[in-house]
């Protein structure tokens, strides 16, 4: 699976997940730019490090993300795979849950990437090939308690992603989905311990996933291994969600 000198930008770097993809595309060697928008996260992956690129980044300034997206071509000298990573929770039970909290959740998590996305492709269509692999969540196939907007946005993401495999297929660009299920990560270690059991009850496997399984899939979705795969969701979940 060569991948080296491939031109990859990804995204909400700084957390579990995206810490597992810088880690897993620079053991291949790649040309990388983190993104965050915590600032002492990103001087940490910077120094653990040293040969990625790193910047601060806010995805809700929509009106950035063109200029974004030029800058981290020159960055990079090109851009050969975006991995949009990046979202955010604002969980409440739907009746609660206010338009505004609404409206944060979809602007980062859906309508952000659709705008990476955007601004990708036409570097990408420039060089003729690429690959932009989104970062979605089981939760958008399944729903969630308290989560109606990071579903929807999720599940936005899915469907989004096959309408852009389907235009820009010719042009040699493979757009695909990874769905990761219950991940262990900080996030999953303060969860309580009989609820975090309850949760592991319903996984086939009997075990939480780990980073290293979401960025394996994400490095075979961004190799040439994966050319003819295009407007996919591949889940990666211990069997607790089959489509």
């Amino acid at each position: 699976m060569n991948l080296k000198n491939k031109k990859i930008l990804i995204t909400g770097a700084t957390g579990g997940i995206g810490n597992c993809l810088v880690d897993k595309f620079n053991s291949f060697d790649c040309q990388i730019l983190a993104t965050g928008t915590n600032q002492s996260k990103l001087q940490k992956l910077k120094e653990k490090f040293p040969n990625v690129h790193t910047q601060s980044f806010k995805l809700n300034e929509h009106e950035n993300i063109e200029k974004f997206i030029e800058e981290a071509n020159k960055t990079l000298n090109g851009l050969d795979v975006l991995i949009n990573n990046a979202g955010i929770t604002l969980d409440n039970l739907s009746i609660r849950l206010s338009e505004e909290n609404w409206k944060k959740v979809l602007d980062i998590n859906l309508t952000a990437t659709f705008l990476m996305c955007k601004y990708a492709i036409k570097k990408m269509l420039k060089n003729k090939k690429g690959k932009i692999i989104n970062i979605t969540s089981i939760v958008g196939h399944t729903g969630n308690l308290g989560q109606a907007n990071y579903s929807a946005s999720k599940a936005g993401i899915v469907a989004f992603s096959k309408s852009l495999a389907i235009e820009y297929a010719k042009k040699n660009i493979n757009i695909n989905c990874v769905s990761p299920g219950f991940i262990k990560t900080e996030m999953t270690d303060n969860i309580k311990e009989d609820f975090k059991n309850n949760l592991i009850s319903k996984i086939p496997s009997g075990n939480l996933g780990t980073g290293e399984d979401v960025s394996n899939c994400v490095a075979f979705l961004a190799s040439d291994m994966a050319n003819y795969i295009n407007g996919e969701t591949i889940h990666v979940n211990g069997g607790m969600y089959m489509a």
